[in-house]
């Protein structure tokens, strides 16, 4: 059955809330995505569906008609002004998704592949960003440790182009829940650091990794630092000091990409 909304009743509202705030995304264990690539990633990578939400429009595109008729999801046609607003847009999208988040379990990680640790970042776009980056270049996991921007802030799934929904994706609380799942499997802990002592392209980014990306401002906690293995860091010329957070991690991913391609 089609549900129909007309009004910003309470289940536009519940869904609006899911925009801005932070804890009522993570109460209803729901979020919402926007875009053709998103939406055709979380689906093709298992996410589950709660809702479709389309504008009602007479005829869809043949993307999204075989998403329509395809879903197992809740259907839901919605006023077209209404739809603009959940997307931010001027213009409606044709479909929006609810989109379930994942348990924040580590052992849903592969401890035999890459994964990145993004240590309490600030910035939703960065983290979109760096999640861009580990799709690209390989990484099975992302986790971000800490007091950080929230992974299913639309920023930040808008900012990934969808490689979010490619990688297994797990909030923790600190490095320890990380170290201890990482220990037993024997993983290399890799941080980058401006004053690393090693070149990156020096490191051995083989085998089961972690590498591990610190704060926008502040870098990784002294925590993180006494448990790399190696801190790594990037040759660089010119007058910049460093680099963005996520710019670095990409960098180290990329070379972490061609040893293991190698």
């Amino acid at each position: 059955m089609t549900i129909r909304v007309s009004s910003r009743n309470a289940k536009f509202q519940q869904w609006e809330a899911l925009l801005h705030n932070r804890t009522k995304r993570h109460r209803q264990g729901e979020f919402l995505v926007q875009g053709v690539r998103p939406i055709t990633l979380a689906i093709e990578h298992g996410w589950t569906i709660r809702s479709l939400i389309s504008d009602g429009r007479p005829r869809l595109s043949a993307w999204a008609g075989e998403v329509w008729d395809t879903t197992t999801a809740e259907q839901v046609v919605m006023a077209p002004e209404l739809v603009a607003e959940l997307g931010e847009k001027d213009e409606p999208s044709e479909l929006l998704a609810v989109v379930e988040m994942p348990p924040d379990h580590l052992d849903r990680l592969d401890p035999a592949g890459l994964t990145v640790v993004f240590d309490r970042p600030s910035q939703p776009g960065n983290l979109g960003t760096l999640a861009r980056s580990a799709d690209a270049f390989g990484a099975s996991g992302l986790v971000v440790t800490g007091h950080a921007a929230d992974p299913y802030d639309p920023r930040a799934v808008r900012s990934s182009t969808g490689s979010l929904f490619a990688l297994t994706l797990v909030r923790a609380p600190s490095h320890r829940e990380v170290l201890d799942w990482a220990q037993p499997h024997g993983i290399t802990v890799v941080g980058t650091d401006e004053t690393g002592a090693i070149d990156v392209r020096e490191a051995d980014l083989t085998g089961p990794l972690i590498v591990v990306v610190g704060n926008e401002t502040n870098g990784m906690t002294a925590a993180w630092r006494e448990a790399c293995d190696p801190l790594v860091s990037i040759p660089m010329a010119g007058s910049a000091s460093s680099l963005n957070a996520a710019t670095a991690g990409s960098i180290v991913l990329e070379e972490a990409f061609r040893q293991r391609r190698a």
